[in-house]
């Protein structure tokens, strides 16, 4: 049986390389991408000789391209797709600048946009494939003024997830879109913000990357459509918008 290949983004930290060290163990073969080599590296080391490692910038298309060549030439076939890349802010909206928003939109929109855009047609030859989008709470509840933009990517990211599956799937319903939204995470996200931030690592009610890569390992299996990583996430999302008089 061939063996299961996985290209995940934003692997050089955090979820992405938790989400590696738990697929690899289990004979998943995957592909480690993200700016900085010798982190890469340090991943790979960890995976048993199951991955591939490439350092590349996706926020530009023509990389993202390469790193669809470099896992085809390796393994032959790509299984799934995990665009975990992206990017806080910590600045109000009535501060924003225009550098601030086209940040956002580069790092948690686009990065996503190119990777379903560029493996799509490789999808779509196989009649088959697997896109995993991870989001974050405050693509549902833009509860914290100060991440502003991000909370607005994210929503961008939710719908373009949404309207990509209503479109692709309509011809080839094999092929599946997943959105996983975390809340607040044990990396380095909050410090590493747009103007700093935060150690996202010093918050109450967070959860590790381990935790989060289970669940995204597990959305590999049930290819739900719209995870939430905590129990009682949803039951959130819908107070907040109870309260608002808005009915979800």
């Amino acid at each position: 049986m061939t063996q299961k290949v996985a290209v995940i983004t934003g692997a050089s930290a955090g979820i992405g390389a938790a989400l590696a060290r738990h697929l690899a163990p289990a004979g998943t073969h995957v592909v480690l991408v993200a700016r900085r080599h010798d982190a890469l590296e340090t991943v790979a080391s960890t995976c048993g000789g199951q991955a591939l490692v490439v350092a590349a910038d996706v926020t530009k298309r023509t990389e993202v391209a390469r790193v669809v060549r470099a896992s085809l030439e390796r393994f032959d076939h790509i299984d799934v797709w995990v665009n975990n890349v992206g990017r806080g802010i910590s600045r109000p909206p009535s501060q924003l600048t225009d550098q601030d928003v086209d940040a956002m939109v580069r790092l948690n929109v686009k990065t996503a946009l190119y990777g379903m855009q560029e493996v799509l047609p490789h999808f779509q030859a196989r009649k088959a494939g697997h896109f995993i989008n991870v989001s974050s709470m405050l693509g549902r509840i833009p509860f914290a003024a100060v991440r502003s933009a991000y909370c607005g990517a994210k929503h961008f990211l939710d719908a373009l997830t949404a309207t990509f599956r209503a479109e692709v799937q309509a011809e080839f319903p094999a092929i599946h879109f997943s959105l996983v939204s975390p809340g607040v995470v044990r990396t380095e996200f909050g410090v590493n913000a747009l103007h700093g931030g935060v150690d996202s690592r010093q918050l109450p009610n967070s959860q590790s990357a381990e935790e989060v890569a289970a669940v995204i390992a597990g959305v590999m299996d049930s290819r739900l459509p719209d995870v939430y990583t905590r129990a009682g996430a949803q039951a959130r999302v819908a107070a907040y918008y109870a309260a608002l008089g808005v009915d979800p």
